[in-house]
């Protein structure tokens, strides 16, 4: 469920990525989201984005700016 969160965007990302723990793989992100109900949409961004360690939540914004 994404709670009115439109799909793709960096809110409906960071949503499904409440709770990760830092510093994260973009496998972390995947796993994590998952784990949290994410929808293929999501993960669909966070496997287009770059993969690296990400450090902050601004930084997994950063990498959801990099794919649209």
């Amino acid at each position: 469920m994404t709670r009115g969160l439109g799909g793709q965007s960096p809110a409906n990302v960071t949503y499904h990525l409440s709770g990760i723990d830092f510093p994260a793989s973009r496998a972390d992100l995947e796993r994590h989201a998952k784990d949290n109900g994410a929808g293929g949409d999501v993960l669909d961004v966070i496997r287009s984005m770059p993969d690296q360690e990400y450090g902050s939540m601004a930084d997994v914004t950063k990498g959801v700016g990099e794919v649209e």
